[in-house]
């Protein structure tokens, strides 16, 4: 069984199955695998709406198992309410010849988004750039660039499931402060420089390095078992703004199966998670850590709770299955940019009016689709507000 699932997971076949003949020694036998090979170009189109990102449309290509390597070819173009994205990437799951199932990702975007840690979901107290407009403009963050994403499984054994995953990667980003029509607006209307260079553009050159242990029993709907996630990045001080800065992140999430309902079948689960990160050393504004928001604390709106040098996070759920593919959660989450908002530069956090520090806690409703679980939660927070989010996969 596991090796049916492993082969039928390279998502490759849309059929798998294994059928046994004798062998020439009675003690052996045949294993014979029939597959159906799925179709291996696709494009798509759709239309959604984020909490992050607002009303958005999407337009998609995948060209897949280039060359019979199970290679991946991909575009995404996505314009929504809050950004414009153009991102393109290949993938190769098993470099030729390496042992240790090495794999690799090169990737090239383009990005023009409204950031949060400037203007945040609710509109309120927002930090406006200058132009013919009197009343200043919000500014966008463009970001251009590309890199590669080395990841390798550490175990023995490269054809079983590895608790531990290692990734290194190096990425280069071209950053731009603009406004609505594409002039470069480095300060506020405050006079608050927002990029760490004073020309508006800055070069952003890191080495990303990450370690992964999976104890999940399932990766979509797990109920038992823990993740935990650790984070590095270090920037090389090169090109405009000569930026030295480094971004450490670490996640522990963990699942205990119950059974605290029976009115219906299906999988019952308290979920906790832990998070917290900081950054040392020179720090872009934009750049900052953002808190609140559908992956983040709800019952605010996006990167209205918090924006910081440092942050720490946490959330605790009950999953509970309703009826068939629906199901609901309870949850509590809270969040706190650990007196930090002042130390990032030109203070937006501080300008915003940030409370810094939150609760949220509500309901929300799971329906399990391809794409995976969509995600509707209700929210209220220790400021007297609530808000609805929208999502797609759990929160964590």
């Amino acid at each position: 069984e596991d090796h049916l699932q492993r082969v039928f997971g390279l998502g490759i076949f849309d059929d798998v199955r294994f059928s046994f003949e004798p062998g020439t020694d009675p003690r052996q036998v045949v294993i014979v695998v029939d597959v159906i090979e799925k179709s291996s170009g696709s494009i798509a189109a759709g239309a959604g709406l984020s909490s992050a990102s607002g009303f958005f449309g999407t337009i998609s290509y995948q060209q897949q198992n280039l060359g019979g390597n199970n290679q991946t070819l991909g575009g995404e173009f996505q314009l929504g309410t809050r950004e414009l994205l153009f991102d393109l990437s290949f993938t190769d799951p098993w470099i030729a010849g390496d042992p240790f199932r090495t794999s690799y990702t090169i990737n090239a975007f383009r990005r023009r988004s409204i950031s949060l840690v400037f203007n945040g979901g609710s509109g309120e107290n927002n930090i406006k750039v200058p132009n013919d407009d009197d009343d200043g403009d919000r500014p966008r963050i463009v970001r251009t660039g590309g890199g590669v994403t080395f990841r390798r499984p550490l175990s023995e054994d490269v054809f079983k499931r590895a608790e531990w995953t290692a990734s290194l990667g190096l990425k280069y980003q071209h950053v731009a402060i603009e406004d609505s029509d594409g002039d470069v607006r480095p300060e506020s209307t405050d006079g608050e420089l927002l990029s760490f260079s004073d020309s508006g553009e800055d070069d952003l050159t890191t080495v990303q390095l990450g370690a992964v242990r999976d104890l999940r029993n399932s990766t979509t709907q797990p109920t038992k078992g823990s993740l935990l996630r650790l984070g590095m990045e270090q920037s090389i001080p090169i090109g405009s703004g000569s930026i030295l800065m480094n971004r450490l992140r670490a996640s522990y999430s963990f699942y205990i199966p119950v059974e605290f309902t029976n009115f219906t079948e299906g999988p019952q689960a308290l979920a906790f998670n832990i998070q917290g990160g900081t950054i040392l050393g020179d720090l872009p504004p934009y750049e900052a850590f953002i808190v609140g928001g559908s992956n983040s604390v709800r019952g605010f709106a996006e990167g209205d709770l918090a924006s910081g040098r440092s942050y720490l996070q946490a959330t605790a759920e009950y999953r509970f299955p309703i009826f068939s593919v629906i199901g609901g959660a309870l949850f509590v989450d809270a969040g706190t940019d650990l007196g930090s908002a002042g130390a990032v530069p030109g203070e937006p956090g501080e300008q915003r009016d940030l409370p810094g520090t939150g609760l949220g806690y509500g309901l929300g409703v799971r329906v399990q689709s391809p794409l995976g679980p969509i995600r509707v939660d209700f929210g209220l927070n220790t400021e007297g507000d609530s808000r609805l989010h929208f999502g797609i996969g759990e929160k964590f």
